[in-house]
């Protein structure tokens, strides 16, 4: 069959064409299916066509069939991943209308198909960002078979698969191994999900994974059906070997089990359970991660060995006594066919007995029957009574009763009528009994009996004499021979007699006894109320117990008979305490017994504290001088809760946990101490789930301690601890908003403790005012400040915030308000107008801790652009970050230019707000709003680093840095850009509008981007400017500038730049006359042949301020000897001519000469 594949359709046409659900389609689809697994290839085309038919269709072969051949695709097959998530892709909505399915096996197959097809569409829906509907179906599929792992009537088939399931979400849901080096591709997790991703919460996904271990945690300690266990375990083997971090969390879990929950299960399932456990132990030991969990593992491995080893000893001893039973029933002989009367004989009942005894006297005397189970011998008991007639019983009980020396039992009598009734009529007794046996009797309808309460009395006492066959002897003790005829027998006025008086120590020896016979039946008790699902009985036993413990005391009075009343009150006072001590000695043997296993004892601890407080008002009512002991006991309660949980071995909750929050929330009353408890289980770690569940449930379930417990969480927001902080955050948010009247509490606390960062009035500066009283005092304070009283405190805050302020202190003030902002964006209207009260270190710590809130809502949120355009004075700076952080890591819409453009035209604003959109500008908007950007240079680093990016976005030719500062990317318009040259004629003729000072850092940046401004373009720029009508101050300063960076300038500057120069009367400014003196000597000699173009006095003048020029510029009119009285004149102004060569040696005049080389 591998070797020839068979034609898809045309087989599968054969199979159609026979009799539905027939055993020929059956063997047709078989021989297709054999086919398709060993070429795979049609398996798409054909589950992609067939797949839509079985949506709502009933059981049959083919639907089977092609269930069957799609998990076989999706799970099994060879196909390439592409392929099979592209076949995931098109059957989800089948398979999620198939959840369903009446069939039980259609599910189970459905689910396997899930547990694959969920990583597959996850992988793609992470990088995916449209198919948002997919994502909600795939998520509606995981809740419904959730349910189905989570609910008790789930077929197990079904049940094993959702539990499968559960381990793969699990796994996809938790975050892979960090290391990259050791990640695997073919592993999806949370960490592949972006972060802002439109429809996939990372932090949801993995809140909801591991609430799901969590889950599945709790079902191995609860569960009671072994293959669950099994299954459970068996898939932690990928867990622990896939996600290394929650190693932990499961060798925990495993090392603390314990086959509770399997009591009453067959000994070989509890024992199939015991090695899968122990197989994976084994396993994690000889594991990578071993090494850490070694001893507690080889700890719980030997307390495993005993527990197997016991539990097999007492299965060997249960078996030997079933068979040791059976092989004594079979040896017993039936009861011989004779007459009744001989049956009933004494003494051949008595040697049956003997003979019976003999016979299995040597295996009876060696058996322990405490080692049998008391069901088995229950069933014993039964069998062999209902084994005897009722006569034969007697028989048999009468010859052991004789065998053993003890009395007669007498024959069973008639009834008898009450005394009464002989007496009424008139009759002795004994003829009384005599008529009653020929009275014939009646029928009589029970309905219409009225039965006395003499009739069901229960006489313990008397049916023990009867047992005993001394009821002869005690009547002839108790009944008088003669009765008067006329002895009343009316009762209306009959009492019980009062009890018998008992001594302190027999109360309390009675009382002890019942609580220790409840703790010993207790057991028994819970097993019998779950095997019938009802409470009535426990219920009972607690009510009784509690109530014998709290109601059961009468507290001394003082005695009339003392000679005085001190003594009275010492004497009533010491009773009254020795009777407090054993009441509290009750009560802490019921504290103990609570707290051995607190989950399993809640309700009788909820009842216990129930009692006591009702039990305090009803005695405080009473008695003025009643001790209340609700408080003193729950504190009991808690702090050894809190005791049992510190000496944990990791110090973290367990199911304890959950069972103590759901007591503290049914408690009658509340006192401050426990919400002092749940705060500091809050700031901790390991515990802060207690805490914070408990809290939440107070808010939500009582709403008289709604306030407090609301309270506590909202100081847990302004935690000094990030970890709590958020926590306590998470809890509250989920409350706003609508949820009253929480919504307005936790809004007011939010901005209460954001007013905490304004600045407040200094008590030095109101004493200098002299004001009297404190309305003068709120007459001068700013507007957003409160007075130091009216400000809100919690415990994490200090009084007043120290300046300058630590980010970490401004976060705790914040927090909250920055996540509140996120649902309800008019929170910033409060943070902008708060924000302008701040100090300046305060206001740097905003700045900073803004980013998150500011990224999540978006550059298109239109709160935020209304803000910037809208905001208060003295929050500019607040609005330049949210504008920067806009423009980080993209470029800014048009909306937001405009914005930003209409903004800066309407204020005067920080020209910083430019630079994230000036690249967005057109080339004249550019050329406008440059020089302010520029100006804000002031020779520190930030601003220096600020201007170069906006240089690099302006020009045409952006650096290969481009883009790691701000929002600056490269340009699609080339043509709106400026060119090198325009960036630095643009410096120069704007240097008054940018400051000097400025404008000679932007042209130092210039000069620093050789990749840009080149020599040649430094060339132009000097050409261009040179030929304005007004040269710039900096001009000749740039100048010198470049022939310092560029040598190659310097011909350009000596022969063009400088004539030109002198050409426009240079010295005329005498700032450029200054900077050309000084270029010329930069230059020199290059600049000498100019220089002799120089009128004669600017010449002098030149030489006077720069007197080493004089020997050059001499040297080079003595070499260049032209006309001998231009000659003398230079020499003259550089100075004497007595080394001046003769004419005869210099034919030619340097004059001359230069002056037929300057260009006209």
């Amino acid at each position: 069959m591998a070797g020839n594949p068979l034609d898809p359709l045309q087989a599968l046409s054969a199979a159609l064409a026979v009799p539905a659900d027939s055993k020929e389609q059956a063997e047709l689809l078989a021989a297709l299916r054999e086919s398709l697994e060993a070429h795979p290839s049609p398996i798409p085309i054909l589950c992609t066509t067939l797949i839509r038919t079985v949506s709502g269709a009933g059981e049959s072969l083919l639907k089977r069939w092609v269930l069957d051949l799609l998990h076989f695709a999706i799970c099994r097959s060879s196909l390439s991943l592409e392929v099979r998530s592209q076949l995931a892709t098109q059957s989800v909505d089948t398979l999620a209308s198939l959840l369903n399915d009446p069939s039980v096996r259609t599910v189970k197959v459905v689910i396997q198909c899930l547990t694959t097809v969920y990583p597959l569409l996850f992988r793609i829906l992470c990088s995916n960002r449209t198919q948002r509907q997919q994502w909600d179906l795939l998520s509606q599929c995981k809740t419904r078979i959730l349910d189905f792992a989570r609910s008790s009537t789930t077929n197990t088939g079904v049940k094993l698969s959702a539990i499968k399931f559960v381990q793969k979400v699990i796994l996809l849901q938790t975050r892979g191994i960090s290391d990259p080096r050791l990640q695997n591709k073919n592993d999806p997790n949370i960490a592949n999900v972006p972060v802002d991703h439109p429809f996939i919460s990372a932090s949801a996904l993995e809140a909801e994974g591991m609430k799901l271990l969590e889950s599945v945690i709790t079902m191995l300690y609860t569960s009671q059906e072994p293959d669950i266990l099994t299954a459970i375990v068996n898939s932690w083997s990928t867990l622990i070997k896939q996600r290394p971090s929650l190693v932990h969390l499961v060798v925990s879990s495993l090392t603390s089990w314990t086959p509770v929950s399997l009591t009453g299960q067959p000994a070989s399932a509890i024992k199939s359970v015991e090695k899968s456990i122990r197989i994976l132990l084994v396993h994690i030991s000889r594991g990578p991660h071993g090494s850490a969990f070694g001893a507690q593992i080889n700890e719980a491995l030997a307390v495993q060995a005993q527990r197997m080893e016991r539990a097999s000893a007492e299965e060997k001893a249960r078996k030997a006594a079933v068979a040791a039973a059976a092989t004594e029933a079979t040896r017993k002989r039936p009861p011989p066919a004779v007459p009744l009367e001989e049956q009933t004989d004494p003494k051949r009942l008595k040697a049956e007995v003997d003979s019976a005894a003999a016979n299995s006297a040597a295996f009876l005397a060696g058996f322990d029957f405490t080692t049998l189970p008391i069901e088995l011998v229950t069933d014993l008991i039964i069998a062999n009574l209902q084994a005897f007639s009722e006569p034969a019983l007697l028989n048999l009980v009468q010859t052991y009763r004789q065998s053993r020396g003890l009395p007669s039992v007498p024959p069973a009598k008639p009834p008898q009528p009450p005394d009464s009734v002989a007496r009424i009529e008139g009759t002795p007794v004994s003829d009384a009994i005599v008529g009653v046996e020929t009275v014939k009797e009646e029928p009589v309808d029970p309905l219409k009996m009225d039965i006395d309460e003499e009739e069901v009395e229960y006489e313990p006492d008397k049916l023990n004499l009867e047992l005993s066959g001394e009821e002869a002897v005690a009547n002839e003790d108790i009944i008088p021979v003669d009765i008067p005829d006329d002895l009343p027998f009316d009762l209306s006025d009959f009492k019980l007699p009062s009890p018998k008086d008992l001594s302190a120590d027999e109360r309390i020896a009675l009382m002890r006894g019942a609580a220790a016979r409840i703790w010993d039946g207790a057991e028994d008790l819970r097993h019998a109320t779950s095997a019938t699902g009802s409470q009535t009985a426990s219920d009972m036993w607690m009510l009784l117990i509690v109530r014998m413990i709290t109601r059961a005391v009468v507290l001394p009075k003082p005695s009339g008979s003392l000679q005085n009343e001190a003594e009275s009150t010492d004497a009533a006072d010491t009773q009254l305490t020795a009777l407090y001590s054993r009441q509290d000695a009750l009560r802490q043997t019921l504290c103990d017994y609570i707290m051995n296993d607190f989950p399993a004892r809640l309700r009788l601890a909820i009842t216990w504290m129930n009692e006591e407080w009702y039990n305090d008002r009803i005695r405080s009512s009473a008695d003025p001088n009643w001790r209340p002991n609700y408080e003193s006991w729950l504190n009991q309660l808690v702090s050894t809760y809190q005791t049992i949980l510190e000496g944990k071995v990791d110090g973290k909750p367990d199911n304890k946990d959950k069972a103590f929050s759901r007591f503290l929330l049914d408690l009658p009353e509340v006192p401050s101490d426990v919400l002092d408890m749940l705060r500091d289980l809050s700031v901790e770690a390991e515990k802060m789930h207690v805490g914070f569940t408990t809290l939440r449930d107070f808010v939500l379930e009582r709403p008289s301690l709604r306030a407090e417990a609301l309270r506590v969480l909202l100081d847990l927001t302004t935690h000094p601890d990030s970890v709590t902080r958020r926590a306590a955050i998470n809890t509250v948010r989920r409350w706003v908003p609508g949820a009253e009247p929480l919504d307005s509490m936790i809004r007011d606390f939010a901005l209460q403790v954001l007013r905490r960062l304004q600045k407040r009035p200094s008590q030095e500066g109101k004493g200098s005012n002299g004001q009297p009283n404190g309305e003068a005092e709120d007459d001068n304070m700013e507007d957003g400040q409160l007075p130091p009283e009216e400000l809100i405190q919690t415990p994490y805050l200090s009084d007043d915030i120290q300046l300058p302020a630590e980010k970490s202190h401004v976060l705790q003030h914040v927090e909250l308000l920055f996540a509140l902002s996120v649902k309800i964006p008019e929170f910033l209207d409060e943070i902008f107008a708060s924000y302008s009260q701040m100090d300046v270190s305060v206001q740097e710590a905003i700045q900073s801790l803004i980013t998150a809130l500011v990224k999540s809502l978006g550059s298109n949120n239109g709160k935020l652009l209304t803000l910037m355009r809208t905001c208060p004075r003295g929050s500019e700076s607040l609005a330049l970050r949210v504008l920067t952080i806009f423009t980080e890591h993209g470029r800014p819409s048009s909306q937001l230019v405009a914005l930003v453009k209409g903004l800066i035209s309407e204020r005067d604003l920080d020209a910083r707000f430019l630079i994230p959109i000036i690249a967005e500008m057109d080339k004249s908007d550019i050329l406008r709003y440059l020089p302010r950007v520029v100006s804000i240079l002031n020779g520190q680093p930030e601003p220096k680093n600020l201007v170069r990016s906006v240089f690099s976005s302006v020009v045409t030719t952006p650096p290969q840095t481009f883009g790691s500062v701000t929002s600056n990317l490269p340009r699609v318009r080339q043509s709106e850009l400026l060119t090198p040259a325009e960036l630095m004629v643009l410096l120069h003729e704007a240097e008054k509008e940018i400051g000097l000072k400025s404008a000679i850092e932007a042209i130092g940046i210039c000069f620093s981007m050789t990749d840009v401004f080149r020599s040649e373009i430094l060339a132009v720029v000097m050409q261009q400017i040179v030929d304005e009508p007004v040269l710039p101050v900096l001009f000749l300063r740039t100048v010198i500038q470049a022939v310092t960076t560029y040598k190659s300038l310097v011909p350009f500057v000596s022969t063009t730049l400088l004539s030109r120069l002198i050409t426009k009367k240079i010295w005329q400014n005498p700032h450029l006359w200054e900077g050309f003196i000084r270029c010329a000597k930069v230059i020199a000699p290059a600049s000498f042949g100019a220089l002799l173009q120089l009128p004669k006095e600017q010449l002098r003048e030149l030489v006077d301020k720069q007197p080493s020029l004089k020997s050059g510029l001499r040297d080079y009119v003595t070499k260049k000897a032209g006309n001998k009285a231009r000659v003398a004149g230079f020499l003259d102004i550089f100075g004497d001519d007595d080394n001046m060569p003769s004419s005869a040696s210099s034919p030619a005049t340097p004059v001359d000469a230069v002056m037929a080389a300057m260009p006209a």
